[in-house]
């Protein structure tokens, strides 16, 4: 079993830097790397009894689903190669806060409760991980700063228990969503309510 999750871990680094290089892109190909990438994260993580992490990744497998239908619309709009994005309402910002804030609290308490080492550090970066996966599905810009957010908060908790090599993931990670961020702002083309893909008016709707 051991040589198994090992061989998965290497699975999901090689897969994972792929789909690193694939977002910062934005190809709809990306959507189908993640499938693979967070399903191997899910069993590995099942395996060693880590369940906000399984959980998490099960719920990367579904978004991976809805980004994919939603990138490939988009992409139909604005044609093919090209970066498109979306402009965040004032709903959905409000319900994303809304959900950070009562999201990161109860999971502080779940956490606390499993024994887990950072329980504040990882609730609010898992928390942060939710509403950034649904941002990237919806082409926002500000996506990129949760996960720069996000991946600092998870940063400090592979060096506070000593997980260096996954420190060192995280923070290239974090380089990656901030030149992210710089290449979609400067190569983005923002769609338009009369290119054909409907826009959201709420965090949980299409």
């Amino acid at each position: 079993m051991e040589t198994i999750i090992q061989a998965i871990e290497v699975f999901a680094l090689v897969t994972g830097v792929a789909y690193l290089v694939l977002e910062i892109l934005q190809k709809n190909s990306m959507w189908v790397v993640g499938i693979f990438t967070s399903t191997a994260c899910a069993f590995e993580f099942a395996v060693t009894h880590v369940w906000a992490s399984m959980g998490l990744n099960i719920y990367y497998v579904v978004m991976s689903v809805i980004g994919f239908i939603q990138w490939r619309k988009a992409s139909e709009a604005v044609g093919e190669g090209e970066i498109h994005l979306a402009r965040i309402s004032r709903t959905v910002a409000v319900w994303s806060t809304v959900l950070f804030v009562l999201g990161s609290l109860v999971l502080m308490q779940v956490l606390k409760a499993a024994g887990d080492p950072a329980p504040q550090l990882d609730a609010i970066a898992v928390t942060l991980s939710v509403i950034a996966t649904w941002w990237l599905a919806q082409s926002y810009l500000q996506q990129w700063m949760l996960w720069i957010v996000a991946d600092i908060f998870t940063t400090t908790i592979c060096l506070t228990t000593d997980q260096y090599w996954m420190a060192a993931l995280y923070t290239a990670y974090i380089a990656s969503a901030i030149y992210g961020y710089f290449h979609w702002k400067r190569k983005g083309k923002y769609l338009s309510l009369n290119d054909g893909v409907k826009r959201d008016s709420s965090l949980c709707s299409e």
